[in-house]
Order: structure tokens, then C-alpha cells, then sequence
């Protein structure tokens, strides 16, 4: 029984995994193919630097210049926009590992961002700072590891993923310890702010995209809670 027990664990943590694989592999594909429009992004971008201007948010520049002015941040900033997604990864594991009670909504919640996001760049290309504000150093560009920034969607700035994954991970984080941890929970939300001072600084991202990302992980944790409530409801008692 024992040794039974342990191979449908094995398979159900196969099956996940292939799961999650797709997911992402789908969404890969289908982000690389979104809002390609040149011409629409750019209109775009110029309505986000119209609205950030009424608002009196329109940091972009001078952050950007307050960075090129810090060479001993520039890495860092670079490291942390690059490998973001470790922490992605290592977030999902350890709740899997960890804290297995909270995982299923953690992962619904991935997986509703995703999916909540990709109408978004269809329908909405943005072109980022770096291409569209006169003055704005590409920074990863020019620091890049590796030597070189680009790939994927060049033109979906709105809402920065960046921003919204590292949310996410703040959000697992939390969910997972706020009962029995509830300062160390709050210190997650440290990562997101990272993040948004990254993307910012960097020119890679409008604080628009920063405040879009905000609204994405509360609708993808909205989505969540009902996908839940509706297997509940669905499944026999």
C-alpha cells in the first residue's frame, strides 16, 4: 500500500509538472506573437506618457538618469531583471514542498495571471521607455549578461510581467506564512518594490505598468478564489 501510495505521488507530481510546463510553453508562444503593431504600440506609449504627465507621474527620466549616474547598481539592477524568474520557480517549488496546503490557490493564481494577461498585449502593445522617451539609456541593453537584451514581446509594456510574477511571488509567500510568520510574510512584498525600482530605473517599464501589474495580481487572486469556490461546489462531498 505504501509503495502504492508513493508511485501515485510520483505520477501526480509528473502530471503537475508537465501541466505547469505547458502552461508556460503556451504562453510563451502566444506572448511572443502578441502586439506586434509598431505603429499602435507607439500611440499607445504616447497616451500612457500623456495620462503619467496629467498625474504628475512621469518619473521615467530622471530615474533612468539617477541610475546611469550609479555604476555599482547598474548589475545588480541587471541581475535582478534577468533572473526574476528563478525566483519564480523557487517560490512555486518551496510552497509545493512546504507548504502544500496553500498551493493550489498559488497556483491558480500563476496560472490566472497568465492567462489574464495575454488579451492585454493583444489588444494593447506599448511601446517601453527605452523606444519611446527621447533621453532614456537602455541600460539592460548596454549591460546586459551576455551582451545582449531583446527576444520575446518588445512591445508589451503594459502591465510589466516583471512587476506582476514578482507580486505573485510575494503573494504566495504571504498566503503561505501570514499565519505563523506574520512580520517575515510582510517582508516578501520587499521583492515587487525591488522589481518596480528595477523596471523603472532601467527604462523598461512606465509607473502605469508598475500600478497595471498591481490590478493584475488582484484580478488573477479574484480568479483564483472563484475557480476554487466553483471546483468546491462541483466536486462530491
Amino acid at each position: 500500500m505504501e509503495r502504492a501510495g508513493r508511485r501515485r505521488t510520483a505520477v501526480l507530481v509528473l502530471v503537475e509538472a508537465l501541466g505547469l510546463l505547458l502552461v508556460f510553453a503556451v504562453f510563451t508562444r502566444l506572448h511572443a506573437a502578441a502586439g506586434q503593431d509598431v505603429a499602435s504600440a507607439t500611440v499607445h506609449a504616447r497616451t500612457v506618457q500623456a495620462v503619467e504627465r496629467a498625474l504628475g507621474l512621469d518619473i521615467e527620466r530622471p530615474v533612468n538618469a539617477w541610475l546611469s549616474g550609479h555604476p555599482a547598481l547598474i548589475r545588480l539592477a541587471v541581475v535582478v531583471y534577468r533572473t526574476y524568474y528563478l525566483a519564480v520557480l523557487g517560490v512555486l517549488v518551496w510552497v509545493a514542498v512546504r507548504h502544500a496546503e496553500v498551493y493550489r490557490p498559488v497556483r491558480r493564481a500563476l496560472v490566472a495571471m497568465l492567462v489574464l494577461i495575454l488579451p492585454v498585449y493583444w489588444a494593447l502593445p506599448v511601446s517601453p521607455p527605452r523606444f519611446a522617451l527621447a533621453g532614456i539609456v537602455d541600460i539592460v541593453a548596454e549591460h546586459d549578461i551576455g551582451g545582449r537584451h531583446g527576444g520575446g514581446n518588445l512591445y508589451s509594456a503594459m502591465p510589466s510581467l516583471h512587476v506582476g510574477l514578482s507580486a505573485w511571488c510575494a503573494y504566495a509567500v504571504w498566503l503561505a506564512l501570514h499565519r505563523s510568520h506574520p512580520r517575515l510574510s510582510l517582508l516578501a512584498w520587499l521583492f515587487p518594490l525591488l522589481m518596480a525600482s528595477v523596471v523603472l530605473t532601467t527604462g523598461n517599464h512606465y509607473v502605469l505598468d508598475v500600478v497595471g501589474a498591481a490590478v493584475l495580481l488582484g484580478a488573477a487572486v479574484g480568479v483564483a478564489t472563484l475557480w476554487g469556490r466553483l471546483i468546491a461546489l462541483a466536486s462530491p462531498r
